[in-house]
């Protein structure tokens, strides 16, 4: 019997050891990022804005990833309010941990009150951001992501938005 068990419990080990990679850490065998941003502002006529950006990616290679990015945003002020949700697909690449080239596409839901001549609008808008910009590590795999993008398809009096360069401060998680 002892002939038996003693076989069997190194093959046992011994299987279980060779699913662990010699000088892999912990930290680079998940290759999926977590981050996002949130924003607040405030200005006259009793304005004010409230936004998140929540995001989720996949490193295709060290320095490659992609994923899915989220938004809403809510705005309100004396004279109007509005609400815009957004989603689309992202690719960043990094440059050592350093420095990040980004493009996203975003494709806007927009609900939009105007109080002053009672005038209720829904739209709907796309934009191709493209930029980059400086990473600060704040963790093991945690960076803090400081950058400018500019939309590529705004046209000056036909977008909701009032320009199409967007700074940008996010965090991710993963990398």
């Amino acid at each position: 019997m002892k002939k038996l068990i003693i076989p069997l419990f190194l093959m046992i080990s011994g299987s279980m050891f060779s699913q662990v990679a010699i000088g892999a850490s912990p930290e680079n065998s998940n290759r999926w990022t977590f981050g996002g941003g949130i924003g607040f502002g405030f200005g006259s006529n009793s304005y004010f804005n409230l936004s998140a950006s929540p995001r989720v990616g996949y490193r295709l290679t060290d320095d490659l990833e992609g994923g899915l990015l989220g938004s809403v945003s809510w705005q309100k002020s004396n004279a109007y309010s509005s609400t815009m949700f957004g989603v689309g697909p992202f690719l960043n690449y990094y440059i050592a941990r350093t420095f990040f080239i980004s493009a996203n596409y975003q494709h806007y839901f927009i609900n939009y009150k105007d109080k002053i001549y009672d005038f209720k609008d829904n739209a709907n808008e796309d934009a191709l951001y493209l930029g980059g910009g400086y990473m600060q590590r704040i963790g093991t795999n945690s960076y803090m992501q400081i950058g400018a993008m500019y939309n590529v398809l705004w046209k000056e009096n036909e977008s909701v938005f009032s320009s199409g360069f967007v700074p940008s401060v996010g965090f991710v998680v993963g990398l």
